[in-house]
């Protein structure tokens, strides 16, 4: 699973952070920063939320991206 943000669309809601906070933060310009880009799966059901919630449509969900090890 890989998720993606597009800074260029982030309007700094914060709906990620607020439903994710082990993957998202804000930097110090208000936009989003991943900070896992290849979460648990156990989080999938969080992210799915997140990226349905972001008013900007700047997250991008991959559940077929291949785990990294």
């Amino acid at each position: 699973m890989l998720i993606t943000a597009d800074r260029d669309r982030c309007i700094g809601a914060g709906l990620c952070v607020l439903t994710a906070p082990e993957v998202f933060e804000h930097d110090d310009d208000g936009l989003v920063h991943v900070l896992e880009q290849e979460p648990d799966a156990r989080l999938e059901k969080d992210l799915r939320l997140a990226q349905q919630l972001c008013p900007a449509h700047a997250l991008t969900l991959d559940t077929a991206a291949p785990h990294s090890t």
